[in-house]
């Protein structure tokens, strides 16, 4: 069934993109470079919303000069590590160069299969598309472990999204729950004048951001591990292998004064117990314990026994559902600023080639003879 016949009485698109972050954006583009129609939509109210959201001294892993998207490079000297909203402004500016058509405030709520293509429920009203490319990226529900529901009251918890700086940090002893970038990150700021503690629950690889006078993704460059797929050998076992760039929990004991802890492991009253045997009584607890993707607004069959998305490099069994963004999608850099451009080129060729040779020729009349 056409395009034409998805839905009485919804709004149609061709291609609905759910999603306007760097995912979602560089998808965009690389529709309108082939001159496939879409429309792409996000919940909040103005673009860069999410990186605006996290905490005031939050920087980039990665150097400028290899955060660029599609066609516009990130407006920053190289070598320098953009902050939050350097990346907020990066996206509008993005979105606002190419004239991307992004609708705002607009939630979507469900999205299923119908007639032929897919029908979104939204906020705004009920949308039809052809095609629909899910780009709401890999950290969506925030996640805090149950034990948090045994502290007590008197103890101020928050999920390192709803932190911001150490001056909204009660004094006292603040334990922050998280052995990724995030948590280090937290517990070295925090450092500074606060007596800090960091719990780990599983080890990560440390990686020094700058090495030999250049930056570590230089190297990921050079030597082509950045662009590993998932489906070789050593991409499987890196897709296993978390990572820490720039910090080390030797670092932080040493240079930061930050003891460091096992997994917490269990709550009582206002004490948390470590799987190392020790006790803590904090002040505070700064839950960097990461996201959890919820997908269950998407009813369509393309979901394994876990609830993790089944897919070839973002394309689905579902014809015309995809999904860009995600961590390890295709390569160590599909979640990633700079890199998520590859993947994205890929999804838009994968929706022209869908597309019936007679439409796609009448909306491009250059083509014809």
């Amino acid at each position: 069934m056409s395009a034409n016949h998805l839905a009485v009485g919804a709004d149609e698109r061709e291609t609905l993109v759910v999603g306007a972050g760097q995912a979602g954006l560089a998808i965009g583009n690389e529709l309108r470079e082939r001159g496939l129609p879409f429309q792409i939509v996000d919940a909040e109210s103005e673009i860069g919303a999410v990186w605006r959201h996290r905490w005031d001294s939050l920087r980039l892993f990665t150097a400028a000069q290899y955060d660029s998207l599609p066609g516009m490079d990130f407006p920053a000297a190289a070598d320098t590590y953009p902050g939050k909203d350097d990346v907020a402004d990066f996206l509008q500016a993005y979105a606002a160069k190419f004239e991307l058509p992004v609708k705002l405030n607009t939630r979507v709520a469900s999205l299923r299969v119908s007639n032929g293509g897919y029908l979104a429920e939204t906020d705004d009203g009920a949308l039809a598309a052809k095609n629909v490319v899910v780009a709401t990226g890999p950290f969506q529900t925030p996640y805090v472990p149950p034990i948090a529901e045994d502290l007590s009251s008197e103890t101020t918890q928050m999920h390192s999204t709803e932190y911001r700086n150490p001056e909204t940090i009660d004094k006292g002893p603040v334990l922050v729950v998280g052995g990724g970038n995030t948590g280090f990150q937290i517990a070295q700021e925090l450092a500074a004048n606060h007596k800090v503690h960091l719990s780990i629950g599983s080890r990560q690889t440390p990686l020094p951001q700058r090495l030999l006078g250049r930056d570590l993704f230089w190297y990921l460059e050079a030597t082509g591990l950045i662009r590993k797929s998932i489906e070789t050998r050593i991409g499987r076992k890196l897709s296993r292998r978390e990572t820490l760039i720039g910090s080390s929990p030797r670092t932080l004991r040493r240079r930061y004064g930050v003891e460091v802890h096992g997994r917490a492991i269990n709550a009582s009253g206002s004490k948390l117990t470590f799987d190392d045997g020790s006790v803590l009584e904090p002040g505070t607890v700064i839950w960097a314990t990461g996201f959890r993707s919820d997908y269950s607004w998407i009813d369509a069959p393309v979901f394994g026994v876990s609830g993790e998305v089944v897919h070839q490099r973002g394309v689905t069994q579902s014809p015309g559902l995809y999904f860009l963004g995600l961590s390890w999608q295709y390569t160590r850099g599909s979640a990633l600023l700079g890199w998520v451009k590859d993947d994205a080129e890929y999804i838009a060729e994968q929706v022209g080639i869908s597309r019936p040779a007679a439409q796609a020729e009448a909306r491009r009349p250059e083509l014809v003879r």
